[in-house]
């Protein structure tokens, strides 16, 4: 059968329950693209990658979500949508096993490449809620469905350290992979088909984002504000497990998988956020957000680095910073999936690659950072970065 909510809307379609499972979908393969990153090191080491390639293990996986994000989420305009986040789970999987089975480099890079390929149906299953979803309730739906997206990204470092810790590396992609294909199942007879009505050529698809992109300034807006936020978001959790193990605080790996965990708290903001903007309370959320942002580096410096209370404070901080940036990037796609439903998942896939791209800007800024000025230039330059979207959103 064939569904568009966007003309009649259906609420029996977004029960509390198809809202969970969505969320609980979006949670687990989202973790696909983080598991290995506490892990290179480990990863490199058996299969013989030098310590310079190791940052491979990531970028690939990377690569392949981002080439995910242009090329394939916005097929969810054109192709019915249950087949489509299927299909990559599908190949998500087949990279996960590769991952777990690959003998030497060349065949787990190979793998990582479809991981972060695969793993773009949570940018399918994101605006396919929004559209089981009527209008009133669009933002508070979207929200919950992200919190457990966030959930999904924030747990999976700390979970694969866990597991690795307990087992080895192998055992996190067989059981990301077992994951996967319970998951395809309950799936693929749980959610109603949703046949999108655009005629489009896939080709067409492709070259109308670039006219989308250029002619629809609150995706701009947006996808901007919350590059800087997700640049932010990664310079801070790509280099406090560099300040955590270093001499000032001298963590484990196990104690930093802990701090990691932290952050899982902020993952609350999405559903927040959501109900806010149905409110119609966009703005004035998005510049709490924006500040939330700017304060947790902030606090950072109240204590002296290693005291008890500064361990204390980069835990509220990873907290704050993780409740912002999980509200705006609800705020944000409630904003975007607004604007019609024609072309819900080409906005989405371009306001993803936008940010992405800022979070890939703030990893390799927030390492460069780190090795020139520590945690004093690292912090003031996360500071910054809200604060450059907070006076570009004060301009709206």
């Amino acid at each position: 059968m064939t569904y568009a909510t966007e003309h009649r809307p259906d609420t029996a379609r977004v029960s509390a329950g198809m809202t969970f499972l969505l969320a609980a979908a979006c949670g687990l393969v989202a973790a696909n693209i983080y598991y290995a990153q506490p892990l290179a090191g480990p990863i490199s080491a058996a299969l013989g990658l030098s310590p310079q390639a190791a940052g491979l293990i990531v970028t690939l996986t990377q690569i392949g979500y981002g080439a995910g994000l242009l090329f394939v989420v916005p097929l969810g305009d054109l192709v019915e949508n249950r087949k489509l986040a299927l299909v990559m789970i599908g190949i998500a999987t087949v990279g996960l096993l590769g991952a777990a089975l690959s003998p030497s480099a060349g065949p787990f890079l190979a793998a990582s490449l479809l991981i972060g390929l695969g793993s773009v149906a949570v940018q399918v299953l994101v605006p396919y809620a929004a559209h089981l979803a009527p209008e009133a309730i669009r933002g508070r739906v979207v929200g919950n469905v992200m919190s457990g997206l966030m959930l999904g990204i924030m747990l999976a470092r700390p979970v694969s350290s866990f597991i690795a810790e307990l087992s080895s590396w192998h055992a996190v992609f067989l059981a990301s992979a077992a994951a996967m294909i319970a998951l395809s199942l309950v799936l693929a007879r749980a959610l109603p088909q949703r046949a999108p009505t655009s005629k489009l050529r896939y080709g067409q698809l492709l070259a109308s984002m670039a006219r989308l992109a250029a002619t629809t300034p609150i995706l701009q807006r947006r996808a901007l504000y919350h590059a800087c936020l997700f640049a932010a978001f990664s310079l801070f959790w790509t280099t406090t497990p560099l300040l955590l193990a270093g001499p000032a605080f001298g963590l484990s790996q196990g104690g930093i998988a802990l701090f990691a965990l932290a952050g899982v708290a902020g993952a609350v903001a999405a559903p927040i956020a959501g109900r806010v903007a149905d409110r119609g309370w966009t703005r004035l959320a998005t510049f709490f957000a924006m500040l939330a942002v700017a304060i947790a580096f902030l606090m950072t410096h109240l204590a002296p680095l290693g005291s008890p209370w500064s361990l204390a404070l980069l835990v509220i901080a990873a907290i704050v910073l993780d409740f912002g940036v999980s509200a705006n990037m609800t705020l944000g796609q409630r904003a975007i999936f607004a604007l019609g439903p024609e072309f819900r998942s080409r906005l989405n896939g371009l306001y993803m690659a936008t940010f992405f791209v800022g979070g890939a800007i703030g990893s390799a800024l927030g390492g460069w950072a780190y090795a020139q000025g520590g945690w004093t230039l690292t912090s003031w330059i996360g500071f910054s970065l809200p604060l450059v979207a907070l006076v570009y959103a004060l301009s709206e």
